[in-house]
């Protein structure tokens, strides 16, 4: 910290950004300049801190205070009572949810506690557009060791000795995949990152990227000299703007210092690197359409074998890994192949980074060893589901992205590894996980996923360009009221079918949220088909929503509420939906607190207390 009293760390990843972090470390700039206290208080950006859901996020150290949620006029009251007068100030402090407990300690706090960090350990620490700050935390040390004490074959072998697999989806072994491709004679190889992360609710490589391009940049020096590549490229999506402006910086800084290019640390090895921006086609997130792209093709999957490791970028030897891979490569070289399997499984080594989305209170980015719980993720990192004084419960967690698929809660307790996941029928994927609770209509999910897969198929094959598209017509059916019996078998035995005949893993893995939702919640589609009612009141062609009368309070909201005026009644008597007036917006629903919304099968004309008992 040198001459500074105290360290003021503004988060300035992505999601604190958007929510005005750089206009607040602004506000902070101008107020310690006004107060005199620009000499003794180090104003710091940092790249993403975890905790999306509650910023923008400020960390005192050595105080070691977290302050959320913090706003441009705050600030002046924060100067004056942290740093003035000596007083943390607690309404700007993290409050558990549950018990309503005030939290000043970043590290005490629920969603960081149960972390260990890795990957992540600079995340919230250090400006990542600093590459002296990523210095002094040991950065460029397994640089240094890589290139001038250690042979291709030892780096090689303590990657294989370290178990780490791929974190960007297959789980393929890191050390295998080295070791093949250093073991092809070639000209010129490649090593590139696949930073092209396209599933919807994950931003792990987006975070990392932000938060420490460095890391990534040492694991690529350290991977091109285990297999010998001499230019790598770093393929990242164009709309992740904030991600390439860091990297290229810090390519620039690395340049600049002597650990990329022409004869690095006077070891006589050479590596160039690059970022390239992807245009936003999620199937060039698989290893050949990606390449292709980066040759300045359209993006389309090509039969293998060959292997890239064989024949990748322009015919010649290619290692591609994921941004998380290689960002924990320099520890592992650093500590040791045991420090890094001492965590996790057998199998599934070491920590692993995901994205927590959907309903779930604390979303953010996490990292955790391979094995814990999908319950312990839920509830002792994220805290549970929210709304539970109002009914809502956990359901299911989509995991994979739009490739995955489906865990119900009657399998909560799966160890996240990636043979367990895999069980279930999902697959462990970069690491997003979409919580959903009971207000999620699976078929719709299904629906949304499977929207997603057959807008973005390249069309190269029929099985995936065909399959999916007829899938989607039938799921869409199913959620207007047009299923028909037979449906569910179809799609079953569709999704066979596309699986089998698609040429990459996006047409092999497009089925998998459908059939996920069919084997865990095969209910609701047969109540979509046999009853036209989709219970939750989300398939709008599919509900009539009633009011409980017994259960009605009249307090109104729901009738202030209603976009259509279609709910009547008088203060404190129960009140009435008249149906010719419904839009069947789920407004009403949403905003009671009394659970006196009763969602019943279209068009339906019976007693509507019938439908509470079922």
């Amino acid at each position: 910290m040198g001459k500074f009293r105290a360290n003021l760390m503004v988060c300035a990843g992505s999601g604190c950004v958007a929510t005005k972090s750089l206009k607040v470390k602004d506000a902070f700039r101008e107020e310690l300049k006004k107060r005199g206290l620009e000499q003794e208080i180090d104003l710091i950006l940092t790249g993403c801190n975890g905790f999306c859901a509650t910023g923008p996020i400020v960390t005192v150290y050595p105080d070691n205070i977290f302050y959320q949620g913090i706003k441009v006029e705050d600030v002046p009251y924060l100067v004056e009572e942290h740093f003035m007068k000596g007083r943390p100030v607690e309404k700007f402090m993290y409050k558990e949810p549950t018990e309503k407990l005030t939290i000043p300690s970043m590290h005490e706090i629920p969603f960081f506690k149960h972390q260990v960090l890795r990957v992540l350990r600079n995340k919230g620490l250090i400006d990542p557009e600093q590459m002296e700050e990523y210095i002094a935390r040991d950065g460029y040390l397994a640089t240094a060791k890589a290139v001038t004490e250690m042979s291709p074959e030892e780096i090689i072998k303590v990657i294989k000795d370290s178990g780490i697999r791929g974190r960007g989806g297959a789980g393929f072994p890191t050390g295998l995949k080295w070791e093949s491709c250093a073991g092809v004679t070639a000209d010129r190889k490649f090593m590139c990152c696949n930073g092209d992360e396209g599933d919807p609710g994950a931003f792990m490589d987006r975070s990392i990227m932000e938060a420490d391009p460095h890391a990534v940049i040492e694991g690529m020096i350290i991977g091109a000299k285990a297999i010998g590549a001499s230019m790598g490229y770093i393929y990242v999506r164009a709309e992740y703007p904030l991600a390439v402006h860091r990297l290229n910086i810090a390519i620039d800084a690395a340049v600049e210092a002597g650990f990329l290019g022409k004869n690095i640390l006077d070891s006589g090895f050479d590596f160039d690197l690059e970022v390239y921006q992807g245009a936003g086609a999620f199937v060039c997130g698989e290893s050949t359409a990606l390449m292709y792209s980066i040759e300045g093709k359209r993006g389309m999957p090509r039969l293998t074998p060959p292997r890239s490791t064989e024949s990748g970028l322009w015919g010649k030897p290619t290692v591609l890994n994921n941004v998380e891979t290689l960002a924990a490569i320099p520890q592992i070289l650093l500590n040791g192949a045991g420090w890094f399997n001492s965590l996790g499984t057998e199998k599934s080594a070491g920590t692993k980074v995901f994205s927590l989305t959907g309903a779930i209170n604390n979303t953010g980015l996490v990292e955790v060893p391979m094995g814990m719980s999908i319950r312990s993720i839920l509830y002792d990192i994220g805290g549970g589901v929210p709304g539970v004084k109002r009914g809502r419960k956990f359901k299911a967690v989509q995991m994979g992205g739009p490739s995955g698929g489906c865990i119900p809660e009657s399998l909560i307790d799966t160890p996240v590894t990636f043979e367990d996941i895999q069980k279930t029928g999902a697959i462990m994927g970069s690491g997003g996980m979409v919580f959903m609770d009971n207000t999620t209509c699976m078929v719709g999910m299904a629906k949304f996923f499977l929207e997603f897969t057959a807008e973005e198929s390249c069309g190269k094959c029929p099985p995936c360009r065909i399959g999916t598209k007829i899938m989607l017509d039938i799921l869409t059916d199913i959620t207007e009221g047009k299923g028909k019996e037979g449906d569910i078998e179809t799609l079953e035995e569709l999704s066979g079918d596309i699986i089998d005949g698609s040429l990459c893993g996006l047409g092999q893995s497009a089925p998998n949220p459908v059939l996920t939702t069919i084997k865990y919640f095969r209910q609701e589609y047969e109540s979509h088909i046999k009853d036209n009612w989709c219970k939750v009141g989300i398939c709008r062609k599919l509900c009539t929503f009633f009011i409980d009368e017994n259960a009605c309070k009249g307090c109104g909201a729901c009738m202030r509420a209603c976009p259509s005026k279609a709910i009547i009644g008088e203060k404190k008597k129960p009140h009435r939906i008249i149906q010719e007036a419904c839009i069947q917006c789920k407004t009403c629903f949403d905003t009671c607190r009394f659970k006196a919304i009763i969602v019943g099968p279209a068009h339906y004309k019976g007693d509507p207390l019938a439908l509470v008992k079922k």
